[in-house]
């Protein structure tokens, strides 16, 4: 009886997995189902935005853009929609809809492409080989604020593509970007700072991106931002890169209220990026005119923040720093008054840095330090007049 029993349970359990199993099949088989009936669903709805956009008319072309945005903003991050919309033919006819005399068409027509270039490099190199960046142009010289405002988010992210930098550039859109520093809508300026910055990258033309007009602009924005910022990063980068190439834009930076005053303020505060263009810039000043600048500098108490850049932040920003300190060197009799006040200021740094109990310790370090330094530049001066005076008695 006991051996039936558990033989009885046992027939119980093994029926009670199948039909377990079974349940678990059914359900598997019941999603992959759905799934497919999705896929196949929207292969179907891909193919019929296509066709409204290729054969209908202004209506219907208007709907299907605004239904391809619905489509990418409900798709996962990685979904296969951008690409397989691009593969049905749906970019072509929507880039002559920029150009419409109808402001929906081209509201519409804007926010189709923008979510096909999203996340996607194949389709950014689409849009702008369809021919997107003079309509793009057109748009930016409007004054409708919301579509300048889209047409910039457009050219942002069509610049994030290393193959389109060079066409944008050279169609004309920097100058544009630039009016928008000062003319755009907040998220507009931001949006025109980080394209600019995308441009930057592309070498052949980094020079001729950025003109003394983005100073003012780049200067106030810089200003209102926080320093340790993303954008702080990037708008410190632009004004850097026009500083060093470009006297117009020296001399906007002292006519720009504060304009000095907010890049040693970058020094002081910045993300290790920023101090690094922030020094960059200044050091650019002091380069090109020692005479002029080294005051200026000077007068916004510059001194605190290029010491602290010495001991912290990227190998490249200590570097500048301690060439800058060594161009806003006082003359021989201000220097003798220097040592104590050098002292002090040294000292407040390494309360910063390392707390007043290591402060004595690490000040001693960094003077230590600036007098190798000095040293250093002694003994180079020293040898560089040996070497001349060796080479006039030959």
């Amino acid at each position: 009886m006991v051996v039936e029993e558990n033989q009885n349970q046992m027939m119980d359990s093994i029926a009670g997995d199948s039909a377990i199993t079974a349940n678990v099949s059914e359900d598997e088989a019941e999603e992959e189902t759905t799934t497919n009936t999705w896929k196949n669903t929207k292969e179907l709805l891909i193919l019929h935005l296509s066709k409204k956009l290729l054969h209908g008319d202004l209506d219907f072309r208007i709907e299907a853009a605004k239904e391809i945005r619905k489509l990418l903003r409900k798709s996962p991050v990685k979904s296969s929609a951008r690409s397989k919309l691009a593969d049905a033919g749906v970019i072509p006819p929507l880039v002559p809809m920029l150009i419409s005399s109808n402001v929906d068409a081209r509201h519409a027509s804007l926010l189709a492409l923008l979510n096909l270039a999203v996340r996607n490099e194949r389709n950014k190199i689409e849009i702008v080989k369809a021919g997107a960046v003079p309509p793009l142009i057109q748009i930016l010289k409007l004054h409708n604020a919301s579509l300048r405002e889209l047409a910039t988010a457009a050219i942002l992210t069509l610049s994030a593509a290393p193959a389109n930098k060079a066409t944008i550039i050279t169609s004309g859109v920097p100058p544009l970007l630039v009016q928008m520093l000062s003319s755009g809508t907040v998220q507009g300026k931001v949006d025109a700072v980080t394209a600019l910055h995308n441009l930057s990258a592309c070498k052949e033309y980094s020079a001729s991106i950025l003109d003394a007009k983005a100073v003012s602009p780049l200067i106030h924005l810089l200003k209102e931002c926080k320093k340790h910022s993303k954008f702080a990063e990037k708008a410190t980068a632009l004004v850097e890169m026009i500083l060093s190439h470009s006297e117009d834009g020296r001399n906007a930076i002292t006519s720009c209220e504060d304009g000095i005053l907010t890049l040693v303020e970058t020094v002081e505060d910045g993300s290790p990026l920023s101090i690094e263009h922030a020094v960059g810039a200044l050091l650019s000043l002091c380069r090109s005119d020692r005479d002029k600048y080294r005051k200026l500098i000077l007068k916004e108490g510059a001194i605190p923040g290029l010491l602290s850049s010495t001991v912290e932040g990227t190998s490249k920003s200590r570097d500048r720093a301690r060439v800058l300190l060594d161009l806003l060197r006082e003359t021989s009799r201000e220097k003798e008054m220097a040592p104590l006040i050098l002292e002090k200021i040294v000292y407040g740094i390494a309360v910063q840095v390392d707390g007043a109990e290591k402060a004595a310790e690490t000040a001693k370090k960094l003077l230590q330090n600036m007098v190798h330094r000095s040293m250093e530049l002694s003994m180079k001066s020293i040898q560089h007049k040996a070497n001349i005076s060796s080479k006039s008695n030959i």
